[in-house]
């Protein structure tokens, strides 16, 4: 399928695999709307991918774990853009510890950005798509939601959390031509793994998934033909 002249929001747009992602869709000719937390961050990367390939760039400075901010931000990046044909959930924070030691504000934050970031976003922007019975709605999930791990109960129920939902809004919204589709990457280079001492190679390590292979996984998902979809897609380091 053709991406040029579509549009997409992309939540976690400042770095890692939102930015990613934001410069994939650029290349193929999508209008952007993004979202992060750092004004800073997200002006720089509109400049650049409005001034290098030539598409409509906007963007909102939101913390999704705020459903009015998250709200707000999404439906007035869908009156900019015109309409929503794809929307990237791709926003998250991770932290470890044992549920013994980890402050319950510390576990609460990351359910919050990562779960209930997910579901404030997606229900702004739903109405849009269902309206014109058309559109692609990706998950960044992740391994940890397919199987716990000592030190991960936050990070892992907010990914096991993310997988349920995207189960359950594709049931609901399959009957009216919405592509949902659950990411599951292993662990990626990008700052959330560096700050978590995740990378051991190093944050040059460029034989371990880096964010630009899961945009090309996220692209190659949304060319599908528009009559299939793919349910779960798991993207992993061949030898890390």
């Amino acid at each position: 399928m053709e991406l040029k002249k579509k549009t997409a929001i992309v939540t976690g747009a400042g770095k890692g695999i939102g930015r990613a992602a934001a410069e994939a869709l650029a290349r193929e000719g999508v209008s952007l709307g993004l979202i992060s937390r750092t004004e800073t961050e997200l002006a720089a990367l509109a400049k650049q991918l409005s001034d290098r390939y030539g598409v409509d760039v906007h963007y909102a400075v939101a913390d999704i774990a705020e459903a009015a901010q998250a709200a707000e931000a999404a439906q007035g990046l869908a009156k900019e853009l015109g309409r929503v044909d794809i929307l990237l959930n791709n926003a998250g924070v991770a932290s470890f510890g044992k549920v013994a030691d980890m402050e319950p504000a510390e576990w609460e934050r990351i359910v919050r950005i990562n779960l209930f970031g997910t579901y404030y976003v997606t229900h702004a922007v739903l109405p849009f798509m269902l309206e014109r019975q058309s559109g692609s709605i990706i998950n960044v999930a992740s391994t940890a939601g397919e199987r716990g791990f000592a030190t991960g109960s936050a990070y892992n129920a907010s990914k096991f959390g993310v997988m349920g939902f995207t189960e359950a809004l594709m049931q609901e919204v399959r009957k009216s031509n919405i592509r949902v589709t659950a990411l599951t990457p292993s662990t990626v280079n990008t700052p959330l793994a560096s700050a978590n001492g995740l990378l051991k190679g190093g944050e040059h390590d460029e034989g371990i998934l880096q964010p630009e292979d899961v945009a090309e996984l996220i692209v190659a998902t949304l060319k599908l033909p528009e009559r299939v979809f793919i349910k779960t897609a798991g993207i992993w380091t061949t030898n890390p």
